[in-house]
């Protein structure tokens, strides 16, 4: 994990106490060093920067690496660029394969949520959506086809209804 001050890894002093949890969660190793040292051998790569990454940083990844570029309109590294280097690639944008946005979750959260009567939103209720936009995937899955199309209509029924359970199991109906 970057910040825009390198890796964050436990041995730097400033991190706030968030960073420092999630120093000892995602850097164990106490890699340090700024974007090649993190990208290279890695097997995933989430972002969220708008292009900040060229393709020879991705080459440098693992074989059968993940690209997430998901910064909206513009990503980190172009799609069809970062394909040649990593298994599988998602951006944010609608209009290539994998588009991993909001979109997918929020029309099907918050009617969920309304109908249940939920009082706020859960961190259960989050992973009953994320449960519930793969489900929809299920035998599609592919390399091209890791989340649905937000423009498919049994997502939002899919989100909504795991997320209404979810909210009544958690107890934060009304």
């Amino acid at each position: 994990m970057l910040d825009s001050k390198g890796i964050v890894s436990a041995d730097r002093t400033d991190l706030n106490e968030i960073k420092v949890d999630l120093a000892a969660r995602t850097n164990p190793a106490g890699r340090r060093g700024g974007v090649v040292e993190a990208l290279n051998g890695a097997d995933v790569f989430l972002g969220v920067s708008a292009g900040t990454v060229p393709e020879e940083l991705i080459a440098t990844m693992a074989e059968n690496s993940i690209v997430f570029a998901l910064s909206n309109p513009d990503p980190e590294i172009h799609p069809d660029v970062a394909r040649k280097h990593a298994a599988i690639v998602a951006t944010g944008r609608s209009d290539f394969p994998n588009q991993i946005n909001n979109v997918l979750a929020f029309p099907g959260v918050f009617k969920g949520a309304l109908d249940a009567g939920a009082r706020r939103i859960t961190e259960g209720m989050k992973l009953a959506a994320a449960e519930a936009i793969l489900s929809v995937v299920g035998d599609e899955l592919a390399v091209d086809k890791i989340v649905p199309s937000p423009l498919d209509p049994r997502v939002a029924p899919a989100v909504a209804e795991a997320v209404a359970a979810a909210a009544r199991a958690e107890g934060v109906t009304d």
